[in-house]
């Protein structure tokens, strides 16, 4: 169905190829999960399945790829919209209406389904991404995964033979991607469909692929077998790191194999001791906080204290209020309640940058922060606002493990990319509360096990940290303590591994193939 043969790559002005002499051939009716570093070529490679490049983006391209026996290179991505769908790293780009149902229904308007077939198809995507509810809302109105969600079912509505995926639950929370992907599976086994699909956090994704292409940076692409390519990959999911720890010869790809062979094995593990869950002092306090838009009300009263030097998660379903209330704690929406920063400060009175070296967040769309023309512009501008010591902001971004092309515009860099750039000038003015609205999105293991490094960094040295994320890998390494968000409402609140064993939602993958013992990590089992 979709054939890469001899494909090479390139840039304008690039020294090197993205992608070099890379050939592999993925059968109809396969889920083929594309892994890799971010920045290697992943999106890239996508693009090429659509036409998008070099046709939109630009390049150079030499050999051929095609799907379904089309050539990419000569047909533009309207030629192929009724063979290939394809949804990107961000939604919003992709939108072209402004409601829900009329999003659905803008795909096959353009290819010419007649009203009744279209009618029936968009109730049938409704329900098939259980989005029923939100089709009459305003896509602007929408959180991230709800967005996601609808740019997912607006492609899948044209019926398309092949359907392409950038990070496809980058946004959503662990149940709601479970929910996406058992559809987008159910379609490839019931009708054929073939699905390739980039995604940083595999362990969401790896039990349902029939094969992986590992895109490794260096212009080279390896297709094969999930169970051996994720063993010397570079790249490594948590059951990938079991199964190196414990010298297994090939990597499970769901935590029902990793059970059954540590079951068989017998191996054994001890619970981790932690340390009590410091309360005291105080860093950030908010009383009755209160967030309503319109008839909507996103936080119902919410009374919390978050400790100095912890790091607290933020977790729950998408559209529980997890973005209001730290966008509130920050004083960039309005409230009611109280909101008490550094034991005295109201962030919501202060002057922007003096609120910015009190409460910093990084939001959850990188992009609304950056808007000078190149990377070093933003790391400069980040210095000189807020007084730091020149270079302090590009210091922060190597620590990240991200070494972007400084004159590169940040446009043109990958979401993971532009999160870690964001994160750098955000973390330039030393605030003392630091707030984190889905910080991974984008970044892989490597990156977010820096990320996890900062973060806690951060805290011993006296900073409150605060972090909303849907990954529930990330937050059992990152965080002291787990606050779960449902309508607006706290319903569970507690330290990280009591909260997050004692769901199999946000249980992580260790914490389940070695139930009962509450192993979180990797790093924590036993030499």
């Amino acid at each position: 169905m979709i054939a890469f043969e001899h494909v090479t790559f390139s840039y304008a002005d690039a020294p090197t190829p993205v992608l070099a002499d890379v050939s592999f051939t993925v059968p109809e009716g396969d889920l083929c999960v594309v892994m890799g570093r971010t920045g290697t070529g992943k999106s890239t490679l996508l693009s090429l399945v659509n036409g998008l490049a070099p046709h939109f983006t630009g390049g150079t391209l030499a050999g051929r790829v095609r799907v379904a026996g089309r050539d990419t290179g000569a047909a533009r991505p309207r030629d192929l919209a009724d063979v290939v769908g394809y949804v990107g790293q961000n939604p919003l780009h992709g939108f072209v209406t402004d409601r829900v149902e009329d999003e659905i229904a803008y795909g096959m308007e353009q290819l010419g389904l007649p009203p009744a077939a279209m009618r029936k198809r968009v109730e049938e995507t409704l329900d098939l991404l259980n989005i029923a509810g939100l089709r009459r809302r305003p896509l602007a109105d929408l959180s991230g995964g709800q967005q996601q969600r609808v740019a997912i079912a607006a492609v899948l509505a044209a019926q398309p033979h092949v359907l392409v995926l950038d990070e496809p639950t980058s946004a959503l929370d662990p149940n709601a991607a479970a929910d996406v992907l058992a559809a987008i599976t159910a379609l490839v086994h019931d009708v054929g469909l073939t699905v390739v699909l980039a995604e940083h956090r595999l362990e969401r994704v790896l039990h349902y692929a029939d094969s992986v292409a590992w895109v490794r940076g260096d212009g080279g692409v390896e297709y094969g077998d999930p169970h051996d390519l994720l063993l010397r990959s570079d790249v490594v999911p948590p059951l990938a790191g079991l199964a190196r720890s414990l010298g297994w010869e090939s990597a499970p790809t769901s935590v029902r194999d990793a059970r059954r062979r540590v079951l068989r094995e017998r191996v054994t593990v001890t619970a981790p001791t932690d340390q009590p869950l410091p309360t005291t002092p105080v860093g950030l306090a908010a009383g009755d906080l209160t967030v309503d838009y319109g008839g909507v009300r996103a936080v119902a009263g919410v009374t919390l204290d978050f400790a100095v030097g912890t790091v607290t998660g933020l977790m729950g379903r998408n559209g529980a209020g997890k973005s209001s209330l730290l966008w509130a704690l920050q004083g960039g929406v309005p409230s009611t309640g109280r909101v008490v920063a550094d034991g005295t400060v109201d962030p919501r009175v202060l002057k922007p940058a003096d609120a910015r070296r009190a409460v910093s967040l990084v939001p959850q769309t990188a992009t609304d922060l950056l808007y000078l023309p190149s990377v070093r512009a933003e790391l400069e501008r980040a210095d000189a606002e807020t007084g730091a010591a020149r270079g302090t902001a590009a210091g922060i971004l190597r620590g990240l493990d991200s070494h972007l092309p400084l004159d590169d515009d940040p446009r043109d860099l990958s979401e993971g990319q532009r999160l870690s750039l964001v994160l750098a000038v955000q973390l330039t003015a030393s605030p003392s509360i630091v707030l984190l609205d889905e910080p991974t999105r984008g970044l892989d293991y490597e990156m977010k096990h820096r990320l996890t490094e900062i973060l806690r960094s951060l805290a011993h040295a006296g900073r409150t940290v605060v972090v909303s994320t849907h990954d529930v890998e990330f937050a059992a390494g990152v965080a002291d303590r787990l606050v779960v968000l449902a309508d607006g409402e706290v319903i569970a609140d507690g330290p990280a591994r009591q909260v997050a064993t004692s769901s199999p939602t946000f249980a992580p993958q260790l914490a389940k193939v070695f139930a009962p013992v509450p192993l979180l990590t990797v790093a924590e089992l036993a030499p």
